[in-house]
C-alpha cells in the first residue's frame, strides 16, 4: 500500500510540474467529454420529439377494410382456357363495402385481449370544406373524442378549444389549422361541409386542430362519430376504421398478422406505416453516435501525445526511479496513473460542462407555430450518456497512456545517465 503512495505521489508531481501541459490534456478530455454529452443529449431529444410527434398520433395497429382487385377474374373461373395466354381488360374492383362488418363485436374481442389498451372506432370519408365562394377538399373523421384524447394524445393538438367541447356539441367540428386558416374562419364561426354525393351539412367551430405536419393541418378535421354517421346517411354500427393502442409496441406486428389471417382485414402496423420514418431516426442516430465518439477519439489521441512528450522530458527522471530501486513496472504505474487522474478530472469536469449546456439548451424558447406542443428545445437528460462518458474518457485515457507508459519501463537508466 505504501508503494502505491509514492507511485501515486510521483504521479502527482510530474503532473504539477508541468501544470500547462496537465491543463491542456485535461481541457481535451472535457471538451470532448462535454460536447459528446451537448451533442447526443440533444440530438436524441430532437429524435424522440419527432418520434413522439408521428407516434402519438399513429395507432399502433389500424384496421380497416381495404378495396382491392377480384382476386378470381372469370377467365379464372373455366378450364376451357387452361394452357392458353390470357389478357383481361377492364379489371374492376370488387363489390365490397368500406364498412367493417361487425364492427363493434370485433372491437369488444380485441379490447378483451391482455396486450390491447384500447380499441376505439372511427369513420373516415372526404369532404369538401365550403366557406362563401371557396370549397377547399380534405378528411373528416368521425371518432370517440375522449377516448383518442386518452389514448392519442389528440387533445395535445388542439390548440384552441378542447376535446370537451367537441364532446358536449353534437353538430361541432374541431378544424384543421391549414383549412381554417385559408377558410378565415374561427372558434364559434360555421363552415359547411359537402360530402361526395352533394349533400351539405353547417358545423359548428368549436376547435382548431395543428398536428404540426403541414400536409395533415391542411385536411384532416375531427367530429364526433355519430355526427359523420348521420352526414353519410350511416346506421350506428357503421364503421369504417378501428385502431388500436397497444401496452407493448413491439407486439404491433404479430396482433396485426392475425387480425388479418382470423378476420379477413387489412391490419398496419406502426413499424410499417412509419418505416421511413423510423430509417431516418435510425441515420439521424448514427451520425451522432459517430460524431460524438469521434470527438472522444480525438481527445484521446490529444492526452497520447502529451504523455509522449512528458516522457521524453522526464527521461532522466525515470532513469533516476530506476536507479534508485524502482522497476519498469512502477515506472509504468506511474504514467498510467498521470494518464488516469487526468482522464478522470478532466471526464468529471466535462460531465457538468456538458450537463451545463444542457439545461441551458432546454431552457432556451422554441417558440413556433408548426410545433404548438412544443415550448423549448428538446434535450433528452438520460442518465446512460453519462455513463458512457465517462465510461469512455477513463478508457480513452488508459489507452492513450498506457503505449507511453510502455516505453517508459522498457528505458535503460545505465544508457540515460551515460549518455549513450
Amino acid at each position: 500500500m505504501k508503494k502505491y503512495r509514492v507511485i501515486l505521489s510521483i504521479a502527482k508531481t510530474h503532473l504539477v510540474s508541468k501544470l500547462r501541459q496537465t491543463l491542456i490534456a485535461a481541457l481535451g478530455v472535457t471538451f470532448g467529454i462535454g460536447s459528446y454529452i451537448t451533442l447526443v443529449s440533444f440530438m436524441t431529444g430532437l429524435n424522440q420529439m419527432l418520434d413522439d410527434l408521428i407516434l402519438n398520433q399513429t395507432p399502433h395497429v389500424h384496421i380497416f377494410n381495404e378495396i382491392k382487385p377480384t382476386e378470381e377474374q372469370p377467365v379464372t373461373l373455366t378450364d376451357g382456357v387452361a394452357g392458353s395466354f390470357n389478357v383481361v381488360y377492364s379489371v374492376r374492383p370488387k363489390l365490397s363495402q368500406k364498412k367493417i362488418h361487425n364492427a363493434k363485436p370485433l372491437m369488444e374481442y380485441l379490447n378483451r385481449d391482455e396486450r390491447v389498451k384500447g380499441a376505439i372506432p372511427q369513420v373516415k370519408t372526404q369532404v369538401f370544406y365550403v366557406a362563401g365562394s371557396i370549397e377547399l377538399g380534405g378528411n373528416l373523421s368521425g371518432v370517440e373524442i375522449l377516448k383518442e384524447e386518452e389514448l392519442f394524445n389528440l387533445g395535445d393538438y388542439i390548440v384552441k378549444g378542447s376535446a370537451r367541447d367537441l364532446h358536449n356539441t353534437s353538430n361541432g367540428i374541431i378544424l384543421g389549422a391549414g383549412v381554417a386558416e385559408k377558410l378565415s374562419l374561427e372558434v364559434g364561426d360555421r363552415v359547411q361541409v359537402t360530402t361526395v354525393k352533394g349533400d351539405i351539412f353547417p358545423l359548428k367551430i368549436v376547435g382548431i386542430y395543428q398536428s404540426g405536419i403541414v400536409e395533415i393541418d391542411n385536411v384532416q378535421s375531427y367530429t364526433n362519430l355519430g355526427t359523420v354517421q348521420r352526414i353519410l346517411g350511416e346506421p350506428e354500427s357503421y364503421i369504417t376504421d378501428i385502431n388500436l393502442k397497444l401496452f407493448d409496441i413491439e407486439e404491433a406486428i404479430p396482433i396485426a398478422e392475425a387480425v388479418e389471417k382470423q378476420f379477413g382485414l387489412t391490419a398496419i402496423d406502426v413499424q410499417t406505416a412509419n418505416a421511413q420514418f423510423e430509417t431516418g431516426t435510425t441515420v439521424r442516430n448514427l451520425i451522432t453516435y459517430a460524431v460524438s465518439i469521434t470527438l472522444l477519439v480525438v481527445a484521446g489521441f490529444g492526452i497520447y501525445n502529451i504523455l509522449n512528450m512528458l516522457i521524453y522530458e522526464k527521461m532522466n527522471d525515470i532513469a533516476i526511479l530506476k536507479a534508485t530501486g524502482f522497476s519498469g513496472k512502477d515506472v509504468q504505474l506511474i504514467f498510467m496513473s498521470q494518464a488516469l487522474i487526468i482522464g478522470f478530472l478532466g471526464g468529471v469536469i466535462g460531465l457538468l460542462l456538458g450537463y451545463g449546456l444542457s439545461v441551458l439548451i432546454s431552457n432556451t424558447p422554441f417558440d413556433t407555430e408548426a410545433l404548438p406542443t412544443v415550448e423549448t428545445y428538446p434535450v433528452n437528460f438520460d442518465m446512460a450518456f453519462y455513463v458512457i462518458g465517462i465510461s469512455f474518457a477513463m478508457l480513452s485515457t488508459f489507452f492513450a497512456g498506457y503505449f507511453p507508459s510502455r516505453k517508459a519501463r522498457k528505458i535503460d537508466p545505465v544508457r540515460i545517465i551515460t549518455g549513450i
